[in-house]
């Protein structure tokens, strides 16, 4: 190691980027900041930021990035589930020098209000739009109906890539819930599938596949406060079980074969 130095290689930076999805009522969003300096200054990004070397791991820079531009404390980001979504490098998708970005994916119920935190000018949560009325058509801007924003760096393929993470996780884990509050009825679970899926689902035929999923849901034995819209007895109450993946999975009507309709 003596003989070892860094400056023998070529620098290479690391970021961390954020899809930050949450329902605002019912609609689904996007958290986007407008960057305050160059390169793409006054342009909408997905939040995110260099990983301090040496000082922080991945997941400990992401969740750091989390908490400055949604002002959630230690306590509310256990709310937020996170993950890794996946590794941009190109070598020209940032104008300053090679950057690579590690994204993640994160959601949670009706996160508050954003602020702008680092070298964001502001930040603003973003209707998502897409082909079906939810997600992302475009692979470098938010879609029809969201502000047309064109998205900083390679921020719209990274964005596209976390929708359709978030669409796939719905059919095969519990993680719907996660949009929700710990108690939820089943119409409240079916709008997070119809919003995210940008399809309307049969009522009866979601709550059979629903209950029929061991541990996707457990009732608490009591009901909502008030009864459904169109009157009728209270909806029963139900919190997150204790399932991992969904068994059968719950899959998207375009992607189900036609017998299993």
């Amino acid at each position: 190691m003596a003989a070892y130095d860094p400056r023998d290689f070529p620098a290479i930076a690391l970021t961390v980027d954020i899809v930050v999805l949450t329902l605002r009522e019912g609609r689904l969003n996007v958290l986007l900041v407008e960057r305050a300096g160059q390169p793409f200054q006054g342009q909408w990004a997905l939040p995110g930021g260099f990983v301090k070397a040496g000082q922080e791991g991945l997941d400990e820079a992401a969740a750091r990035e989390l908490a400055e531009e949604t002002g959630l404390s230690a306590g509310a980001l256990r709310r937020v589930h996170l993950e890794q979504l996946g590794s941009y490098g190109e070598p020209a998708r940032d104008p300053r020098m090679h950057v690579v970005s590690v994204a993640y994916l994160a959601f949670a119920p009706d996160l508050p209000d954003p602020r702008a935190g680092g070298d964001a000018a502001r930040a603003a949560w973003t209707p998502v739009v897409g082909p079906h009325g939810g997600g992302t058509g475009g692979r470098n801007s938010t879609e029809r109906g969201s502000a047309d924003r064109e998205l900083a760096f390679d921020h719209g393929r990274i964005l596209a890539d976390g929708l359709e993470r978030a669409r796939a996780k719905l059919e095969y884990t519990p993680l719907a819930a996660a949009f929700l509050e710990p108690e939820f009825t089943i119409p409240e679970l079916r709008a997070v599938y119809e919003e995210i899926w940008g399809q309307k689902l049969h009522p009866g035929n979601f709550h059979r596949k629903v209950l029929s999923a061991p541990g996707f849901v457990e009732s608490t034995g009591e009901t909502a406060e008030r009864g459904g819209s169109r009157g009728g007895p209270r909806a029963r109450l139900y919190r997150a079980g204790d399932a991992r993946l969904l068994h059968p999975a719950l899959l998207r009507p375009d992607a189900e074969e036609p017998d299993a309709r």
